[in-house]
């Protein structure tokens, strides 16, 4: 994806950010039992889309970041796998 195009879909992804190479955003919990079943979800979108995060997990939060190794930078399956995240939260 050009510069451009990430910019244009992080305006319609809320909470989502550019960082060193990879969408990235933070989701904070209440404690530790609903940041693992966050993670329990999403390691099931994980293998159903077959594209897997980069997860920093601790006690009251999880920072999930996509980036398509294949393609060396950001893909539109980054932005699917991202809204379906956010899908899982409300």
């Amino acid at each position: 994806m050009s510069a451009d195009e990430i910019q244009r879909h992080l305006a319609a992804a809320p909470g989502w950010a550019l960082v060193d190479g990879a969408i990235q955003k933070r989701y904070d919990f209440a404690d530790y039992y609903r940041t693992m079943a966050f993670v329990n979800a999403l390691a099931w979108v994980a293998h159903q889309e077959d594209h897997h995060p980069d997860l920093l997990v601790s006690y009251n939060r999880c920072t999930v970041r996509y980036n398509t190794h294949s393609v060396g930078g950001i893909s539109v399956n980054d932005f699917i796998c991202a809204a379906k995240l956010d899908a899982l939260m409300r």
